[in-house]
């Protein structure tokens, strides 16, 4: 069921920002054949390493250029992690805790939604989920066999740095040392397989470094710099929240587990073991990458999503070790808060700004009641199933299969919602509205504004005007690609040939002031499409 949702979730619109501009850098390198320099609306684009985009080039070769190709690299990441975990979790405790830690986290509903978004922290979370689940592994395995698994773990650690930078070590290197720090023994450190593993990371990841630096002399310094240093140290990226801020996503993201969480890390954290402890590891991962990222000063809700997968196999342990009469006080008091959101969650179309946002929340209120309704249901059926403690300790795998199927209907429920909600986050219906307008002489200019799905949907890029925001590191390398002012696009707009502008509605006054002839061809509250009639 989870795998079938997660599919569904794949084919709706790609929404703005991440959906759309990650799908564009990779279609534009399918188009271009250029893999080494990633390009957003053809203009460089060193925010991020290549590997997602490689993947989803690919995935666009053979299927073509849709939704589900734009979203099938992240649903494999999806399942991976799914798998390394449910693997790991029999391997360190039994196999019905494989199961568990799969159900476990599947019912969680941070990570079963960003398995359908295109954003390249799904691609990250997979491969320190794969780094992690190995080097647990290699510490509870003989010799001969942790050989093979710190070497899958060092690869990775390689292909997490390829999608999202220096991180994707970072994490795992950090994590090891405040785990011998707290054991007070450094030992671990002798049983890394250095040569080895260090030889196989290297070789995975320097060679795009060299390539992107050979072909781009401002990459180094951009890339390495600025996206790994300044953005954690600085406000340069205004996501600025406070200190707290990952907390209750933490909380809410393990929404069915919310209040066990504190028990569970309890209990793993009161376990004692003589040889290697992977709870207590598994503990101040979680522990390092909530405090690391609360200290930034950059904040997005994704990027605490590696937290999740590991963090599960300390609830599959809890789960196994808790009677079920605990675990239904725990449960059904989410339920029951579900229950009463549903009256806020009916009355969110009349809290909207304007006609054109209540008429969508309005279409989608039956899908996110319907999703909201079977959660609370599965998770109450959930806690009578579990409510038999001990003796009735068999009805805990179909409690878990009932909370599981309840959380994957509500997130059905609310992507079949998004799709209703799309016009507002996807320029999937203004693209098609264009394509009969559209010929390959028609100039396409976005003033003052950009719709990062729209290059998409349109299988083109767009000219730039007065417009810098992410692309301030690319236009300095390639300038030709912005009209700097209102006046010199009016030059252009008034040249001869077919022109069509995506405008923000506040700024049109300023194009009617310039006496351009313009004619509209679709509007909505945030965005204005004109052309020369």
């Amino acid at each position: 069921m989870v795998l079938g949702v997660s599919v569904q979730h794949a084919t709706r619109p790609l929404a703005n920002p991440d959906e759309g501009r990650y799908s564009e850098i990779a279609r534009e390198m399918a188009v271009s054949g250029d893999w080494v320099t990633p390009r957003l609306n053809g203009i460089p684009y060193f925010y991020k390493p290549p590997l997602q985009y490689w993947a989803t080039a690919m995935s666009f070769k053979v299927f073509g250029f849709n939704e589900f190709a734009a979203r099938l690299y992240v649903l494999f990441c999806g399942f991976l992690a799914l798998c390394a975990v449910g693997y790991t979790a029999r391997r360190l405790m039994s196999a019905e805790a494989g199961w568990v830690a799969m159900g476990m986290l599947a019912a969680s509903p941070y990570f079963l939604a960003f398995v359908g978004v295109v954003t390249l922290d799904t691609g990250l979370t997979a491969w320190t989920t794969v780094a992690v689940c190995a080097f647990l592994l290699a510490q509870t395995s003989a010799a001969a066999e942790r050989r093979l698994w710190m070497l899958l773990a060092w690869a990775g650690m390689a292909l997490a740095i390829l999608s999202k930078g220096l991180i994707g070590i970072v994490f795992p290197a950090a994590a090891i040392f405040v785990y011998c720090a707290v054991r007070r023994d450094f030992s671990l450190l002798a049983r890394l397989e250095w040569l080895r593993g260090g030889a196989l990371f290297l070789a995975i990841t320097v060679p795009w470094h060299v390539f992107a630096a050979q072909a781009n002399p401002e990459f180094v310094r951009f890339y390495f710099i600025h996206e790994h240093f300044e953005r954690f140290l600085t406000k340069v990226h205004r996501r600025e929240e406070p200190w707290w801020y990952f907390w209750p996503i933490f909380f809410g993201g393990f929404l069915p587990w919310a209040l066990a969480v504190v028990p569970a890390a309890w209990t793993g954290w009161r376990h004692k073991s003589d040889g290697f402890d992977w709870r207590l590891f598994a503990l101040l991962w979680t522990l390092l990458i909530l405090c690391f990222f609360s200290a930034s000063s950059s904040k997005l809700p994704a990027y605490i999503l590696p937290v999740f997968p590991i963090f599960a196999l300390v609830l599959a342990a809890w789960w196994q070790d808790t009677p079920g009469e605990r675990m239904w006080q725990l449960v059904l008091p989410v339920g029951i808060v579900v229950l009463l959101c549903l009256p806020l969650i009916w009355g969110i179309p009349d809290r909207a700004k304007g006609d054109w946002l209540k008429a969508l929340y309005s279409a989608a209120r039956p899908w996110i009641m319907a999703g909201a309704l079977t959660a609370a249901v599965g998770l109450c059926a959930g806690a009578w199933l579990l409510r038999g403690g001990q003796n009735r300790s068999g009805r805990k795998p179909a409690a878990l299969a009932a909370i599981v199927a309840g959380m994957s209907a509500f997130i059905l429920g609310f992507s079949n919602g998004y799709r209703e909600l799309s016009p507002r986050q996807s320029a999937q219906g203004m693209a098609a509205q264009l394509a009969p307008v559209i010929t390959p002489a028609t100039r396409i200019f976005a003033v003052r504004t950009y719709d990062q799905s729209l290059p998409f949907y349109l299988q083109r890029t767009v000219r730039l005007v007065d417009y810098i925001d992410e692309f301030e590191h690319g236009l300095k390398m390639e300038p030709r690609h912005l009209v700097p002012t209102l006046e010199a696009f009016a030059a252009e707009w008034n040249t001869t040939g077919p022109a069509i502008a995506l405008v923000h509605p506040d700024t049109l006054p300023a194009l009617q002031a310039l006496g351009l002839p313009m004619k509209t061809l679709h509007a909505d509250d945030r965005r204005i499409i004109v052309t020369k009639p």
